[in-house]
């Protein structure tokens, strides 16, 4: 096994570890939509389908990145595939770098021959190889779409993590350019905010997964994994680093309306994604509460799907919102959101 394959396994079994989850959640637990007593409508009326990347899916939320290149990596994106294709949702893979660079077979369309792929690599990844990696990341999979992962805070706290983020942005800039599929920057738990969002809005860049505090903690899982006691006291005051997903979507929205979004960081459930989409996210992102299914079965992805589903449609329910055009203007208790 190599020294990523164990990474890799170490996350998967931290990540399900509650104290490697933020305590203080994204913000989202903040907020509080008007309970509309005179709803109006059937639940029965609601229409909670979506679409992404000009595709039709059956709820505006993707399985987001979890994993690749460990010893549970496949059966976990077995599970998900197969779910995704069942329920029309999303998917986003893991990192697909360890695959490629050992050649791995990656049968995620095997599983999910029509869902909405996305691919996924490291943005430190593609300054070091270029466009060639992002290239066969994506005809590897045939997807949708790229994610490409800024994670510098991860980096630094991560043993041999990568310290040098020069040329990042023109690496973005040249995927954005060149490939045949829309490319979808994302952080991995401490935010991206309007300064970034700026420069890769004029870099090209049409979505952005804001990706916030108050979901996993990566920064407290490498920090767990590294056994430096010298490199643990200097990370420990930079745990809760980051932005809340809460304070961040209404405000990139804002500054950049022409961008789409994607919230999460901290989204558990179908009302913390109503809650994104009225504060201005197109999409969601959902990885912490799939992992436990994903291990079990893809029968056990799909209830927690339906859940979700379930749960979305009782929050358009509750506020009046007959279809998600409807959800992005449900009356908040907060007068300034």
């Amino acid at each position: 096994m190599t020294n990523i394959s164990n990474r890799k396994d170490d996350h998967i079994q931290l990540a399900l570890h509650k104290n490697h989850q933020a305590q203080a959640g994204c913000g989202l637990e903040r907020l509080t939509f008007e309970h509309i007593a005179l709803p109006q409508l059937a639940l029965s009326d609601i229409d909670i389908s979506s679409e992404f990347l000009g595709q039709p899916v059956s709820g505006p939320f993707i399985i987001g990145a979890m994993t690749g290149g460990c010893d549970n990596g496949e059966h976990i994106n077995q599970n998900l595939a197969e779910a995704a294709e069942y329920c029309h949702i999303p998917m986003a893979l893991g990192s697909q770098r360890a695959a490629l660079e050992q050649t791995l077979a990656q049968n995620v369309r095997r599983w999910a021959p029509k869902a909405t792929i996305l691919g996924n690599l490291g943005a430190t990844q593609l300054q070091q190889s270029g466009l060639d990696l992002a290239k066969r990341a994506v005809d590897s999979v045939t997807a949708d779409a790229l994610v490409i992962h800024l994670n510098p805070l991860q980096e630094l706290v991560q043993p041999n993590g990568d310290r040098d983020w020069n040329g990042v942005l023109e690496a973005i800039q040249g995927c954005v350019s060149t490939l045949s599929v829309p490319v979808i920057i994302k952080e991995v738990g401490a935010g991206i905010g309007p300064s970034t969002a700026k420069r890769l809005a004029d870099a090209g860049v049409k979505w952005i997964e804001i990706a916030g505090r108050g979901g996993t903690s990566w920064a407290s899982i490498e920090l767990a994994r590294n056994s430096s006691t010298k490199e643990q006291q200097i990370a420990e005051p930079f745990i809760d680093w980051g932005m809340d997903t809460a304070d961040l979507i209404p405000r990139v929205h804002c500054a950049y309306p022409e961008v789409n979004l994607i919230g999460s960081g901290g989204v558990r459930n179908g009302l913390d994604i109503a809650k994104c989409i009225r504060l201005g996210a197109q999409m969601t992102a959902l990885a912490q509460p799939f992992l436990a299914p994903a291990l079990e079965s893809s029968q056990a992805v799909i209830e927690k799907i339906e859940i979700i589903q379930e749960q979305l449609r009782l929050a358009m329910f509750l506020t009046g919102s007959k279809d998600l055009k409807a959800l992005q203007s449900a009356p908040l208790l907060q007068p300034t959101l």
